[in-house]
């Protein structure tokens, strides 16, 4: 090779050393200022600090004097934040009214530009040589505007790519912000909750203590007043009883055969043994049929079914009458002392009376109570008092309510005691 080719090709070399070492030198440039640009945005959590950062250091490193960042941001107090160097103070608010057109302008058009296009160049004016729209959040898109570079060159596609590059670094540092300070607010909010827990718990304590006392009168009250009494002032607290009035009802008296007998046989402590052993298990079959025990007679009960289906009403007072005698044979065969079941008589009517409290005055003070009264109770009872050997005895208008549902036997009518015309009785 001679030596002219020998320095044509060393010459080439260099060139090519030159551009490898200038692009070096520019990547290098690059990630120096992406680097000292981002130590500042990621130093701060307030918005304007970091946009502020943000623009000194980008303007530092590209030879600018002028810039601004724009921010629409619905949470802010004006809307928008809007932070600049280098402008003139006459132009500012010419740039910031520039700028949110330019956003309402893309937004319309439902996309943020990523590229400078010609729609930017209508809005801003003619100090601006590169703006950028982004978006930090749907809600808040956002804008930035820079100068021309002090010596006068144009912005180059390396210069456009870093400046990418940075801005995208400045949505992720306005992005952590933004999370910090919903986090702080947050914070704050839990803050306030748990003040205002610690003083509904405390409030909440002392209710509750009211309550556990109150629940204590109840539970034990319970024991003497009857359910429908109960649910009655539970609905009007304040003591306004609703006063009595017609009503459709089921009426099931019960009473046990040969008490006094039993009695002077077992002795009265042992007997009272087995009849609450008995009434107990006929409560629960009252209260699964949804009735109410009204008056207790030491051996005998009256209970009310009150609802408000005429026929379901009666239903569950022959249902209870049945479980009872269930419950009686089961009893009488675990109990030692009887050396035969109880027999428990009942009489069921079913019709309209008077339901509800009667008050009761008198010198030594004033005395509710709450039943059923009139001529439907009286025939239960007397209906019951015909039943012998732990029957079951309805009247004909109990009987026509459930007469789809059991198997009944007519016996006849039957003249009862204080009752002027004779009653038609059935047996279950």
């Amino acid at each position: 090779m001679n030596p002219q080719e020998e320095i044509k090709q060393l010459k080439e070399s260099l060139k090519q050393a030159e551009s490898v070492q200038a692009e070096l030198d520019l990547r290098v440039f690059n990630l120096k200022t992406l680097y000292d640009v981002s130590k500042d945005m990621y130093s701060s959590i307030e918005w304007e600090t970091i946009v502020r950062n943000f623009l000194l250091m980008t303007m530092g490193n590209f030879g600018l004097i002028e810039g601004f960042v724009l921010l629409r941001d619905e949470h802010a107090p004006n809307g928008s934040q809007f932070v600049s160097v280098g402008f003139q103070d006459d132009l500012l608010e010419d740039l910031e009214t520039a700028g949110n057109r330019l956003l309402d302008d893309i937004q319309r058009n439902h996309a943020l530009d990523i590229k400078p296009k010609s729609r930017h160049r209508r809005f801003l004016p003619k100090e601006i040589d590169f703006s950028r729209t982004f978006a930090v959040a749907p809600d808040c898109p956002g804008l930035i505007g820079l100068g021309p570079k002090l010596i006068g060159e144009p912005y180059n596609t390396n210069d456009v790519e870093l400046l990418d590059t940075l801005i995208n670094n400045l949505v992720v540092a306005l992005r952590n912000a933004r999370s910090f300070k919903q986090i702080r607010v947050l914070n704050k909010n839990l803050q306030l909750k748990n003040v205002e827990l610690e003083k509904t718990l405390s409030e909440l304590k002392a209710a509750m203590r009211k309550v556990e006392i109150l629940e204590g009168i109840k539970a034990n009250l319970s024991k003497f007043v009857p359910n429908t009494v109960s649910r009655l002032i539970e609905k009007s607290p304040n003591g306004e009883i609703p006063q009595s009035k017609k009503q459709d009802l089921s009426v099931l008296f019960l009473d046990i055969e040969a008490y006094t007998k039993i009695c002077e046989r077992l002795g009265d402590a042992e007997m009272n043994d087995i009849i609450e052993k008995h009434f107990s298990a006929f409560m629960d079959a009252i209260y699964a049929n949804n009735g109410d025990v009204n008056e207790t007679a030491g051996d005998g009960l009256m209970v009310l079914f009150l609802d408000d289906d005429t026929v379901q009403n009666a239903l569950g007072a022959v249902r209870t009458a049945l479980q009872i005698r269930e419950d009686t044979i089961k009893i009488g065969n675990e109990c030692k002392s009887l050396y035969r079941p109880l027999e428990i008589n009942m009489g069921i009517n079913s019709g309209s009376a008077l339901v509800g409290a009667a008050r009761f005055d008198s010198f030594t003070g004033s005395r509710w109570t709450y039943t059923a009264r009139g001529s439907l109770t009286n025939v239960a009872a007397r209906i019951g008092a015909q039943a012998k050997g732990g029957k079951v005895y309805l009247s004909k208008t109990t009987a026509d309510r459930v007469k789809d549902q059991f198997d009944l036997n007519p016996l006849g009518k039957f003249k009862l005691k204080n009752v002027s015309e004779k009653v038609e009785i059935f047996e279950i």
